[in-house]
């Protein structure tokens, strides 16, 4: 029997571009149903890892956003500890359903995320289960994939969210527009069996 899937929208904000050499300064996620409704957040601002480095091309791009970067160095937490209270908050959540990681790139949230996990952790309760809401459009568009990005997408679909580069702001509005984006399919693309 089929468990019903948990969309678990999810955003980092980091000082460089991959985990370990440097280190992730945010992580907010935000749960929905398949029905679309907003079951969960979290959201957390992690110290920088010991013994690494912040990108300087990252840096200058903090620099023109600095409101939202001092959002990342308030009430920080270890990262060990930060990522027991997401792990434990991602068990909750799957004793509800099954979960699907969704982001926007997936190929950048996942691999913090991912990396985070199993290096504090041992594990991550989110599998390999993903969603890259680009892609997505893609498909729904039947565009190129330089042709999916959200300045294509119908301004409903945003539901009056925009992007403030804070983590948990940013989950939610990615997440709304996947939501959009599949009521959208189920609505107007006929489900065909396989």
């Amino acid at each position: 029997m089929r468990r019903e899937e948990i969309y678990i929208s999810t955003d980092v904000e980091t000082n460089g571009a991959i985990p370990g050499i440097h280190a992730m300064l945010s992580l907010a996620s935000v749960a929905f149903d398949e029905a679309g409704n907003e079951i969960d957040s979290f959201e957390i601002n992690l110290h920088e890892l010991e013994g690494s480095c912040a990108d300087e091309t990252t840096m200058k791009w903090w620099n023109a956003h600095r409101e939202a970067y001092d959002q990342t160095r308030k009430v920080c937490v270890k990262p060990d500890l930060a990522i027991e209270y997401y792990c434990d908050w991602l068990m909750a959540l799957q004793t509800r359903g099954k979960l699907v990681f969704v982001a926007y790139p997936v190929a950048f949230d996942f691999m913090w995320v991912s990396w985070y996990l199993h290096r504090f952790k041992g594990q991550s309760p989110l599998g390999h289960n993903g969603i890259d809401i680009r892609s997505y459009a893609m498909a729904l568009f039947k565009k190129s994939y330089s042709d999916s990005g959200k300045e294509h997408y119908p301004h409903e679909w945003f539901d009056n969210l925009t992007l403030t580069h804070r983590a948990i702001d940013d989950a939610r509005m990615q997440g709304r527009v996947f939501i959009n984006m599949k009521k959208y399919n189920e609505r107007f693309i006929p489900l065909q069996k396989f």
